[in-house]
This record gives structure tokens, C-alpha cells and sequence, in this order.
């Protein structure tokens, strides 16, 4: 068939037309996709950085202010207090190491004096230590919820032992807690959450002028450095997850989450028994025939007395009890070995009703717990049936039944305590960031775990590992929550990595003994 001259022409146009969008089409699929805008989010304006003295002539301090919701850059804004160490080498230095001290509720601010400190010359001349106060801690629009006396009040009501109202009183408790807060901090309460705590440290990378991201995170903060990965997977350089969190576990499984806390708190804590028994003349607490069983027993009495007769101050309201001394004590496992030979004191002095386990709540804990609690609930949704609510807390009190019962069924406090708070949280979860946890594309990323982990599971560290496209794990086979400032050979690894980007090889695990306190 003929087909006419100005068909043909047309019919030829149409094919080069065709064929140079198919060229186009291709080179963009090459081509590698445009870079997000600093936050991720179009509009959102990079702050001006003053850096001025912080009044000590060492470190200096500026404020940054960054959107409050990413989903309304140009609107409110909430203001960062950040805070850093000079590189002392101006010639040769790299870039800022970011520092996230996690928690929730820890200050990078006042971290960077004592990371800097610690840390080896070369790092202090070649990097700015950057460290801030996320939204909603402590300087940076710090979250309320109750008052130092309502809180004391609270703790007061609680006892170390299963009873038959333990969780109407937990329940009850979460209830005022979550009340307290919608009143005192409603409007923040809703963008306090990991994906803007990523933003924010991308809009701070901006702000600083580095093209990629350098971070040490620890415990929690090495979720938001996982989910900041995530987000600008290409802007990594060097990204330190040290006590790492199961991401996905954490964002989406959380009763599974706190109860292997509540596990690795338990099994933490008879570890410690297990050596007081054998090392009684170094452990004060411990006797001639001790075991590990009958030290707990001996725990126990003490929480009993204090539950049935606790230290009043002088107005008569409950200043130390079971749950108090309790508190105090499981965190002091996250000092690790080093600190095991205090402990024996301190628990042979608690016979007495002495010494430093006789702990009052104050304005700190308020303080870090209302972060504490307010960030896990932005980031993770618990079920709404307080029937399975009451299951749950009763597995955990039941497997970890020295240390569980008492955070379980006590007012929302540390962690793996703030379900009967998260599971009726009043505020919508607009900063809730729920995966991918890949990372795909990211820099090498490492990750730190301890094998004897009170806090953060070991179990975790490997999980996030395994989970990071490129990730890198490393052990240390030692007590203690975090391994940086416990096992030297893994700073080693961190600073190594930090400085030169070297990774270590595959299954690198170290076994030194802890730093000297």
C-alpha cells in the first residue's frame, strides 16, 4: 500500500518523537534522583548559626529554630538549643560530629563537655562536637507533664509487689500522666517523635554547612540516627549506632519491645547476684553460702519494708519506698561491672535504710521522665484494649519477678514502663515515623552492642544490624548499657571508623575488660 507523502512525514516525525522520549526516559532512569531539600521537606528554611561563647570560654552555643511540623514548614516554629566544642585544628578538620545522647529526655547539650573531654586529641582537633537538646527535652521547649509533688504522690501509691489493685493503680496513673501532659504540652506533644528529631538533624547538618552526616547516637537516639539513615540514606558519611534498637520491633511491636527490657533488666540483675555470691569479700552484700536466689530474697526483704514502712520527709508525704529504691537500683546495672563493687555497698548499706539506694524522686526525674515517656508515645501506638494491657504487665511481673512488678504496675516512668501511660495517649502521632529500615544506599553505618546489655538488648544491636542494608556490627562481650567508655577496644573501632571511615571486619568482636571508672 502507498501511503501518501505528507503521512510519511508525519508518521516519521512521530517516531523520532517517540524514539527521544524513550531516549529521555532512559536517561533519567540513570540518572540519580534529585536530593531531597534540607529537612526532606520543600520551605523549610536553614537557620543562621550565631556561635557565641556559652560563658565558660571553652564551648560555645547558639539557638536554631526549625519547623515544628514538617507538614507546615513556613509555620510555627520551635527553637533548639545546640551547643559545641570548637575543632581544635581548624586546618584539619573534617567536618561536625553530631552527638544525640537518646533517653528520650538526655541532653546532647550537656553531653558534648564530658564526649569531648573523653575523646581522643585527634578527634577533638579535626571535628566541631555538636551536640543539642532534641524538641521537647530539657532547653529546647522542654515537655511538662505532672509536678515534682504530683509525681512523688504518684510513686508513693505503688508497691514492689503484685497486689490485687496493682492494675487499676497502674492504669489510673497513666491516666493522670497522659491528662498532665495534654494539658501542660498538647501542642508540641504531637511532633516530638523520631522522623522530625531526623529532620531536625538534617536541617542542623545544613545549618552547619556539611554536605553528609557524621552522628554518634546512643541507646534510643540510635533509632532516630536508624530512621534519619532512612530518610537521607546518601547524605551519611559516618553514623555510630551504639546500643542499638530493634527498629522495627520498637516502631511496630512495642509490648514485645519492653518485654525483652524487662527481661534483660532481670537477667542483668541476678548476673550481678551471681557474682556477689562468689565474690563476697569484694561484694558486701554478699555472705559465706550466699547464692544468687538467696541475695535476691534478701532484695526483696528490703523492697517489703520499704513497701510496708517508708522514709517520710519532714511533712510526712512517702520520700523513699520499695518503688523509689527499686528505680534506683536497675539503673545502676547500666554501669556495668565497674560498679558492681558499689552496689554490693550500697545494697549492704540499704539493710540499714542508708546510703545512696534510699532515693526520692525530684525535679530530674519529673524532668526526664516527662521526655522520656511523651517521645516513646509519639513514636509507637500500643493496642487499646486495657484487657490486653492487663495481660501483658501480668507476663512480664511473672517472668522478671524481682525487678518487673514494681516499674510494670508503678507510674509511668523509664521505658519499658509506659504502656498503661502510651496505650490511652491523648495526642495524634504526627512525627511517628514506622519504615522502611533498610537504609538503602546509606554509607556504612556500625553498630555497637554489649552483650550484657541491662537496658538495650544485645538481641537488639544484632537485629538492627542485620536489618541496616549496610550495616556493621560489633561486640563487646561486657556489662553495661553502651560500649563507649566501658571496652576501649570498641572506641578504638568508633574512632577509627570517625576519622577515616574504616569498618571493621565482619564479626569483629572485643572482649577487653571495662574502662577504669
Amino acid at each position: 500500500m502507498n501511503i501518501p507523502r505528507i503521512a510519511s512525514a508525519s508518521l516519521a516525525a512521530t517516531a523520532a518523537l517517540v524514539l527521544l522520549g524513550s531516549a529521555v526516559a532512559n536517561a533519567a532512569a540513570r540518572a540519580p534522583a534529585a536530593e531531597p531539600p534540607p529537612g526532606g521537606v520543600p520551605g523549610v528554611p536553614v537557620p543562621a548559626l550565631t556561635w557565641t561563647d556559652c560563658g565558660d570560654g571553652v564551648y560555645q552555643c547558639t539557638p536554631a529554630e526549625v519547623p515544628l511540623d514538617y507538614r507546615q514548614p513556613s509555620g510555627k516554629k520551635i527553637k533548639l538549643q545546640l551547643r559545641r566544642w570548637p575543632a581544635a585544628n581548624p586546618a584539619a578538620r573534617i567536618g561536625t560530629l553530631f552527638i544525640h545522647a537518646g533517653g528520650p529526655g538526655s541532653s546532647g547539650w550537656g553531653w558534648v563537655s564530658s564526649f569531648a573531654s573523653s575523646s581522643p586529641q585527634e578527634i577533638r582537633d579535626r571535628f566541631d562536637i555538636v551536640g543539642y537538646d532534641p524538641r521537647g527535652v530539657q532547653r529546647s521547649q522542654a515537655v511538662s507533664c505532672l509536678d515534682t509533688a504530683a509525681y512523688r504522690a504518684q510513686w508513693a501509691q505503688v508497691s514492689t509487689r503484685v497486689g490485687p489493685g496493682s492494675f487499676d493503680t497502674a492504669a489510673r496513673l497513666g491516666a493522670e500522666w497522659d491528662a498532665a501532659c495534654e494539658k501542660y504540652s498538647g501542642e508540641v506533644l504531637p511532633f516530638i517523635g523520631a522522623q522530625n528529631q531526623a529532620r531536625d538533624l538534617d536541617v542542623l547538618r545544613a545549618a552547619v554547612g556539611d554536605p553528609k552526616m557524621t552522628l554518634h547516637a546512643e541507646s534510643y537516639a540510635t533509632f532516630v540516627g536508624t530512621v534519619y539513615a532512612n530518610l537521607f540514606p546518601t547524605r551519611t558519611r559516618a553514623v555510630i549506632l551504639d546500643a542499638g534498637y530493634d527498629p522495627y520491633k520498637y516502631a511496630t511491636d512495642p509490648y514485645a519491645y519492653d518485654y525483652g527490657q524487662y527481661i534483660a533488666t532481670e537477667q542483668a540483675m541476678y548476673r550481678f547476684l551471681d557474682w556477689c555470691a562468689n565474690k563476697w569479700p569484694d561484694c558486701a552484700f554478699g555472705s559465706a553460702g550466699s547464692t544468687s536466689a538467696s541475695l535476691a530474697l534478701k532484695i526483696r526483704a528490703i523492697l517489703d519494708d520499704l513497701d510496708a514502712n517508708p522514709i517520710l520527709d519532714p511533712s510526712g508525704a512517702v520520700d523513699v519506698n520499695g518503688a523509689t529504691m527499686l528505680s534506683e537500683l536497675t539503673f545502676r546495672l547500666n554501669g556495668g561491672t565497674r560498679r558492681w563493687v558499689a552496689l554490693g555497698a550500697d545494697l549492704k548499706a540499704a539493710q540499714s535504710r542508708t546510703g545512696p539506694l534510699m532515693y526520692a524522686i525530684g525535679g530530674s526525674d519529673t524532668t526526664f521522665n516527662a521526655a522520656n515517656v511523651s517521645v516513646d508515645c509519639a513514636d509507637r501506638v500500643y493496642p487499646s484494649d486495657l484487657n490486653e494491657l492487663r495481660t501483658r504487665l501480668a507476663k512480664a511481673a511473672n517472668d522478671a519477678p524481682l525487678t518487673a512488678p514494681g516499674m510494670a504496675y508503678g507510674p509511668p516512668a523509664y521505658d519499658q514502663t509506659h504502656a498503661p501511660a502510651c496505650v490511652r495517649w491523648p495526642a495524634k502521632r504526627h512525627s511517628r515515623y514506622t519504615g522502611p529500615f533498610e537504609a538503602s544506599g546509606s554509607a556504612p553505618i556500625l553498630v555497637f552492642g554489649n552483650t550484657g546489655d541491662p537496658d538495650t538488648p544485645y538481641a537488639d544491636s544484632v537485629a538492627l544490624a542485620n536489618t541496616l542494608e549496610n550495616g556493621h556490627l560489633v561486640t563487646w562481650v561486657g556489662e553495661g548499657h553502651t560500649a563507649r567508655r566501658k571496652s576501649a577496644c570498641t572506641e578504638a573501632y568508633m574512632y577509627e571508623y570517625l576519622l577515616r571511615l574504616a569498618v571493621p571486619p565482619a564479626g569483629t568482636t572485643c572482649r577487653d575488660a571495662p574502662i577504669p571508672m
